[in-house]
């Protein structure tokens, strides 16, 4: 069986663009070079990013990669 990723990724991209001066989906896009889609993607799951996107992502938010991406195991 093969696992799906997406089910064990999980981020708080949403919550830390709203603690950052509501930050919108776009200006975190042009910040880490990416579309508005691709940030509409990953915060609903449907996404999963390289590892350099990730990096990316924690570096604009000036945190660790493990305090914007959690990777744990499949609920149920």
């Amino acid at each position: 069986m093969v696992r799906d990723d997406r089910l064990l990724l999980r981020n708080d991209v949403r919550r830390l663009r709203s603690e950052h001066g509501g930050m919108t989906q776009e200006e975190l896009a042009k910040q880490v070079g990416v579309t508005r889609q691709t940030i509409i993607a990953l915060e609903a799951g449907g996404y999963v990013p390289s590892l350099t996107l990730a990096f990316r992502i924690a570096r604009a938010f000036g945190r660790p990669l493990e305090e914007v991406f959690q990777f744990g195991e499949e609920r149920g």
